[in-house]
C-alpha cells in the first residue's frame, strides 16, 4: 500500500509510530496529484512547496516528540474559497485573477495549528454557485459530473490526491459531491465551524466542513475546526465535544427516523433500494426505526432559493456591475436574477425558514404526543453522477427536473434549518457509480450522527479509493 492510500486515522497512527514520515506521506500525495490532475482536475492550484515545508517541520516535531495530534503532517486540500495567507483564493473564477489572501482563514489557521500540510486549493463551481463543478471529472468516471460545489475536494479525497479536504455547503455542496464520489461528507450545525476568511455564497446558509474517506476521519477533522470566533457573526460558542466514534457497532436505543414523504419521492430505484438496505442495517445493529413526516415540504426549495439568491447577489453587487463579463454565464444569470427579487420576497423566505426550523426541531424532539428521533436517514441525492453536459432528468411519473434542482432537493433542508448532516457511501448503481445515505440530526448532535455512520460503515458497504488514473 502506498502512503496516499492510507485513511487519515491510519496515516496519523503511521506518523505517530514513525512508520511513515510526514515527508513520505506528503510526497506520496503530491505524486498522486501529478497522476490524476491531467484527467480529473481536482485542483485549481497545487502548493507543493508549501506542503513540503510543512511536512519537514512536522517530521522534525515528530522526531522531537512534539507531534500535535492526529492531523500532524497530514496532507489536506482546501476548497478554493478558503483563504491561506499569501496564496490565491480564486473561487475558480476569472473575477479573482491576481487575488492573494493577506491572512489565514480561521479554519486554515486551525488546521495549521493542528499540523496539517496544505497540498493545494481544490476546484469549486464558480463562487460555489452550482452543483456540478464542470472543471472537474468524477473520480469513478471522468465523463460524469463531480458534483458541487465542493467537487474538487470530493474528487481529491476519492482519488487519493488528498488525505482529507475541506469544503463548503450552502445547499448541499459538501454532501452532493461526497455522495457522487463515494466519500464521507459532513455539514456541521450552522455556526459550529467559523467561516471567517471563507468566500461567501449565502451568509445565512453557508457551512464549512470536512470530506474524508471514513466517518472516523471526519470526526478527527471536525475536532480541529470547532471553536467560537467573534469575527463570524454566526459563530456559536458551543461547548467542545469529543465526536470520535468508539469501536463498537451497537446502536441499541438509537431512534432512526425514516421519512414517509419527500425524501423517497422521485428517487432512482437503485438509490432507494441501497438506502433502505442501509437503514435495515442500522436496525440490525440495534436502532429502532420510526416513521416520520417531513414538515413544510412544499416550501423547502422556494425558501432555499429565496434566501440564497438575494444574499449571493448582495455579496457580488460591486463586481457584478464592474466586471460582469468575467463571470461564467450560468453564475451571471443567477446573480442578475437576484437583482429582481424584492425585500418582501426575502423577508417571506426568512419567515418560512423560521417556521421550518421550528417544525423540524419539533419533529426531532417529539411534539404533540409523537415520539422524537435521534437521526433521520434518507438518500443524499436522488440520482447518481449524471453524464457531463446532461441538464435534465426525467422521472418515472413523467416529471422533468433539472439536474441541479434534483441534486439540491434532498440536501437543502439541512441548510435551511441548520441541522447537521452526514453522508456515507452505501453502495453503487449498475454503472458502478457511488450511492450515498444522508443522516441528519439535532443541532450540535454531530456525535450521534458520527456514531451511527461509523457503525454502519464498519458493517455495511463502502466505496473505497477510486482508481482515478
Amino acid at each position: 500500500m502506498q502512503p496516499y492510500e492510507l485513511t487519515l486515522a491510519d496515516a496519523a497512527e503511521a506518523v505517530r509510530t514513525r512508520q511513515v514520515s510526514p515527508v513520505e506521506l506528503v510526497d506520496s500525495v503530491l505524486e498522486r496529484i501529478e497522476q490524476v490532475q491531467p484527467r480529473l482536475r481536482p485542483y485549481s492550484l497545487v502548493t507543493a512547496d508549501h506542503a513540503r515545508q510543512a511536512a519537514r517541520r512536522a517530521a522534525d516535531e515528530v522526531m522531537s516528540d512534539r507531534a500535535r495530534g492526529p492531523l500532524h503532517g497530514i496532507p489536506a486540500g482546501l476548497k478554493d474559497l478558503i483563504d491561506v495567507a499569501g496564496t490565491a483564493t480564486s473561487a475558480s473564477s476569472r473575477v479573482r485573477d491576481g487575488h492573494r489572501a493577506v491572512a489565514d482563514s480561521t479554519v486554515a489557521a486551525q488546521l495549521s495549528a493542528a499540523g496539517a500540510a496544505f497540498v493545494g486549493k481544490t476546484h469549486t463551481h464558480e463562487f460555489a454557485y452550482g452543483l456540478t463543478t464542470p472543471q472537474t471529472g468524477n473520480a469513478w468516471d471522468p465523463g460524469r459530473v463531480a458534483g458541487g460545489s465542493s467537487g474538487g475536494s470530493a474528487v481529491a479525497v476519492a482519488a487519493g490526491a488528498a488525505t482529507f479536504a475541506l469544503g463548503t455547503d450552502t445547499g448541499g455542496s459538501i454532501r452532493v459531491p461526497a455522495a457522487l464520489n463515494g466519500v464521507v461528507g459532513l455539514k456541521p450545525t450552522y455556526g459550529l465551524v467559523p467561516r471567517h476568511g471563507v468566500t461567501s455564497l449565502s451568509w445565512s446558509l453557508d457551512h464549512v466542513g470536512p470530506l474524508t474517506r471514513t466517518v472516523e476521519d471526519a470526526a478527527l477533522v471536525l475536532a480541529s475546526l470547532t471553536g467560537h470566533d467573534p469575527r463570524d457573526p454566526a459563530s456559536v460558542p458551543a461547548p467542545a465535544v469529543d465526536c470520535r466514534p468508539g469501536p463498537g457497532t451497537d446502536l441499541t436505543g438509537l431512534r432512526v427516523g425514516v421519512p414517509v414523504n419527500y425524501y423517497f419521492d422521485r428517487v432512482a430505484p437503485e438509490i432507494e433500494a441501497a438506502v433502505r438496505h442501509a437503514i435495515d442495517r442500522l436496525e440490525a445493529l440495534g436502532a429502532r426505526l420510526v416513521e416520520v413526516e417531513i414538515p413544510m415540504t412544499r416550501y423547502i426549495q422556494a425558501t432555499q432559493w429565496g434566501l440564497m439568491v438575494p444574499e449571493a447577489t448582495a455579496y457580488h453587487e460591486r463586481t457584478l456591475r464592474a466586471v460582469p463579463d468575467l463571470y461564467g454565464a450560468d453564475v451571471r444569470v443567477l446573480l442578475e436574477a437576484g437583482e429582481l427579487m424584492t425585500a418582501g420576497d426575502y423577508l417571506r423566505a426568512q419567515r418560512a425558514r423560521t417556521l421550518m426550523r421550528r417544525a423540524w426541531l419539533d419533529m426531532l424532539d417529539g411534539a404533540d404526543g409523537v415520539d422524537g428521533v435521534d437521526v433521520i436517514a434518507a438518500p443524499t441525492v436522488p440520482l447518481t453522477a449524471a453524464k457531463a453536459g446532461q441538464t435534465t432528468v426525467t422521472w418515472s411519473d413523467g416529471t422533468v427536473e433539472s439536474v441541479s434542482d434534483a441534486y439540491v432537493r434532498l440536501s437543502a433542508p439541512a441548510n435551511v434549518t441548520g441541522v447537521p448532516s452526514l453522508t456515507v457511501p452505501v453502495g453503487r448503481d449498475p454503472h458502478g457509480m457511488p450511492i450515498g445515505m444522508q443522516l441528519m440530526g439535532k443541532p450540535f448532535g454531530e456525535a450521534v450522527l458520527l456514531r451511527a455512520g461509523h457503525a454502519y460503515e464498519r458493517t455495511g458497504t463502502a466505496s473505497g479509493l477510486a482508481p482515478a488514473a
